[in-house]
């Protein structure tokens, strides 16, 4: 049981640590108040200047009021989710004795032992063993993966089932191979690569007390973060990610993406529309990668809601390598460019508050892109007559990162942790800026990238 103490109770009765992990907090959330004031006077500064420019170039002014209005929207959807933010709480964990049946899939590809490292996660679990199966299904690997799956099921034989194609046919095959098989009331989808948490699949069947939830995002975090600078950032990337942008979502029960890593879904929720989501095309293609967002999307076409549940830790190992990073990123981008025009299609079947709260975000969050190119070229026409704005733009950018990072802090209270946050909101900005154009005009490429 966790100690549990009030805001009226006297200090000399609280634990130090709790003591100085208030005031930490009440730091962090002063000062994002404070960043959040300089924002607004930085951007009443900038819309200053670009008044006295607009007078001198009225042209200028079709591209500086569309950001400016932008900017507008931006600051109220960032109050919006940091309130919501503060107020998330996860699900409490399924009761032991009352768990309900559980299927879990591990599909599998060239994955080598990190599967046998998956697969002990699940079955050696904080869960009931006689409500519990696995199903391994093995996409045509070509190396030794296949010899550590048949070594769990000589280890679990009455929990583990190892399914293997003879050839590879895609995640989302093997996938569709699992659910079809899949006896359990909720089923789980682990990715061969990652490992859950000693007491996550009690924590993420949790929300499923709930009727109209139909998946459930578990909370994604980095394995190999020792492996170099680049885990490290994309450490504090999954932070924001879940633990803000996730949380959010989940207040409104449309979590646009329960990721791959791990999730779970509502047996009957999914046999619903598993033919259409095995099946799925775009512009007459036919769609092999980012069957976690488009599976999310066709239960939310269905009526159905996705919750967040931040107490469901799963734990993944993620590129080391700035090429093999992007190209992550670019079949990530890929399925967002795709599965968000799906999105918009769908958004009129969700309740009134969702509908409005979704479309607010996903517009809002969505335009940033066109108009970045607006952007780019007010800052030239404007860099001409003003040469200090190379260094206001840094300037913002800077503020940007800083004020992205301090959320991180408040989740995870590391200074180290906070400087690889700024550190990756301006390599992201310098170094991968090209990934989203790019996948914007692939949109159809079907190859897999990181495999």
């Amino acid at each position: 049981m966790v100690a549990e103490y009030s805001l009226g109770q006297p200090l000399d009765t609280v634990p130090r640590g709790e003591i100085v992990k208030r005031v930490r907090l009440a730091l962090i959330y002063v000062t994002i108040v404070v960043a959040f004031g300089l924002y607004l006077m930085m951007s009443w500064s900038n819309f200053t200047l670009f008044s006295l420019q607009m007078q001198q170039n009225p042209l200028l002014a079709y591209l500086v009021i569309p950001g400016l209005v932008w900017v507008g929207l931006v600051l109220a959807l960032t109050a919006f989710r940091t309130i919501v933010w503060f107020r998330y709480r996860p699900e409490a964990p399924a009761a032991y004795d009352e768990a309900p049946r559980l299927t879990v899939i591990i599909p599998a590809y060239n994955e080598g032992k990190m599967v046998l490292n998956s697969i002990a996660s699940i079955v050696e679990n904080h869960y009931p063993s006689d409500r519990l199966e696995v199903y391994v299904i093995d996409d045509g690997s070509k190396d030794d993966t296949w010899t550590y799956i048949e070594q769990a099921v000589a280890a679990w034989p009455d929990r583990v089932t190892a399914v293997r194609f003879s050839k590879n046919q895609g995640k989302r095959a093997a996938l569709a191979e699992g659910f079809k098989r899949a006896r359990g009331e909720i089923v789980v989808t682990v990715d061969s690569d990652s490992m859950v948490e000693s007491h996550a699949l009690l924590a993420i069947t949790g929300p499923f007390r709930d009727a109209k939830i139909g998946a459930v995002a578990g909370k994604v975090a980095v394995y190999n973060r020792e492996a170099g600078l680049i885990p490290k950032m994309l450490e504090t990337r999954f932070v924001l990610t879940f633990d803000v942008m996730r949380a959010v979502e989940s207040s409104y029960g449309t979590v646009y993406c329960t990721p791959g890593a791990f999730s779970a879904y509502r047996a009957e929720a999914v046999r619903e529309v598993l033919a259409g989501w095995q099946n799925q095309t775009f512009g007459g293609v036919r769609c092999t990668f980012g069957e976690d967002r488009a599976l999310t999307n066709d239960l939310l076409r269905a009526g159905w809601n996705t919750h967040y549940q931040q107490s469901a830790v799963v734990q993944t190992i993620v590129p080391t390598t700035y090429d093999r990073l992007c190209k992550m990123f670019l079949r990530w981008d890929r399925s967002y460019v795709r599965e968000e025009i799906r999105f918009m299609g769908l958004v009129g079947k969700r309740p009134p508050v969702a509908r409005f709260l979704a479309l607010f975000d996903r517009l809002t969050t969505n335009l940033r892109y066109p108009l970045s190119l607006l952007g780019i070229v007010a800052f030239f026409a404007l860099a001409v007559t003003t040469p200090t704005l190379l260094l206001r733009a840094l300037g913002a950018a800077a503020f940007v990162a800083v004020f992205n990072s301090l959320y991180y802090l408040r989740s995870n209270p590391s200074l180290a942790g906070f400087a690889h946050c700024i550190g990756f909101s301006f390599y992201a900005t310098f170094g991968m800026w090209w990934i989203m154009p790019y996948a914007a005009f692939t949109v159809k490429a079907q190859g897999w990238l990181t495999r």
